[in-house]
């Protein structure tokens, strides 16, 4: 882990700060031009519009927009500069280069900011929330979907079903595999006349959506990640996606904020649009309905950038992970403790 002074750290914010503004691409929002304005040509062989390659979609855009911005859906070049302005870049003697390695036999299970690549920019689309509908930029989740989602936070040590489905390595479900986290942003996109798959890096999950399908499974059939229905609507892959067991949550890290870990329900809803808009950009956006969670729909909006050179790796999470093991192991012995002292 790499240390630095106090200086340095207020140093080092100013320099990503600079790092993530200047990243921002000096085009209009692509929600108010109207994707639809916008289209890329490239076809399939079977002429289909072709989503095919390696894309990926890290950003420190957070999921909601800070209260403080209100409905302000966009950052201006005025915004840009301005924000330029105020961080002052630090020369690079100011921040100590001092490494602290971990000694054999410690805590193999440690990683540091090296490990993660969430990005250094906000989207390119100047966005300043993911979360692009209502117009406030705030999911509108219900109290008591919350106060469910802070319970579980409180007793992690007491059960295993109070930690999230990607904390177990089981999936990050839909739309949980679409957001960006703090690592393994990448999603290969493979299709046929009548099939596209998703293969996500993290976990590793492969999501097959079928084109030649006209109805959902029957509604008894309950996924992890749904029964997904696609057609084509011109340029645009609209996905619906139904039959959710209710064991699942809306899990990402990154910029997740409250949405991390609230549950989801057998009425789950979503339909997601997949547009490829030129060479390098696919605009992906879902509209999640889910009417004991929240208030009423809402749409998070993202591009994704293709990304050719990028190397997926092996995913291995169940191997070694002995975190949740252990949290459950020290929520038992503070009950032994708690006993004892009766």
């Amino acid at each position: 882990m790499i240390k630095v002074s106090d200086l340095g750290i207020r140093r080092a914010a100013n320099t990503l700060l600079i790092t993530l503004f200047s990243a921002l691409l000096p085009i209009a929002s692509l929600h108010a031009q109207g994707v639809g304005e916008t289209s890329y040509d490239g076809t399939t062989a079977w002429g289909d519009p072709d989503l095919q390659g390696l894309w990926t979609n890290e950003s420190r855009t957070p999921m909601e927009r800070p209260v403080e911005l209100g409905n302000k859906a966009f950052f201006t070049e005025e915004d840009v500069q301005a924000m330029r302005a105020a961080a002052e870049p630090a020369p690079v003697d100011t921040i100590s280069d001092e490494v602290s390695v971990p000694v054999a036999g410690g805590n193999v299970g440690a990683h540091s900011a090296i490990w993660l690549d969430q990005g250094e920019a906000l989207l390119s689309t100047r966005q300043t929330s993911l979360i692009v509908d209502p117009p406030n930029g705030r999911a509108p989740l219900r109290d008591s979907a919350w106060q469910a989602r802070e319970n579980r936070l409180q007793h992690l040590e007491d059960d295993y079903l109070n930690f999230t489905p990607w904390d177990r390595c089981i999936t990050r479900g839909v739309p949980g595999a679409m957001l960006p986290a703090a690592y393994n942003n990448a999603y290969r996109l493979i299709q046929t006349p009548d099939h596209i798959a998703i293969m996500h890096e993290m976990i590793h999950e492969v999501r097959i959506i079928p084109l030649d399908k006209a109805d959902h499974n029957d509604e008894r059939i309950k996924l992890w990640m749904g029964d997904s229905v696609a057609r084509w609507e011109g340029t645009t892959l609209v996905v619906e996606t139904t039959n959710f067991h209710g064991r699942g949550m809306i899990a990402n890290s990154g910029g997740g904020g409250r949405l991390r870990g609230v549950s989801v329900t057998e009425d789950l809803h979503l339909v997601e649009r997949f547009t490829r808009i030129d060479e390098d950009t696919i605009i992906w956006e879902v509209t999640i309905t889910d009417p004991d969670i929240y208030t009423q729909p809402f749409t998070i909006s993202m591009p994704m950038t293709n990304d050719p050179d990028y190397v997926i790796y092996e995913y291995a999470c169940h191997e070694g992970n002995q975190a949740i093991r252990n949290i459950l192991s020290a929520g038992r012995e503070r009950e032994k403790r708690e006993a004892a002292e009766l």
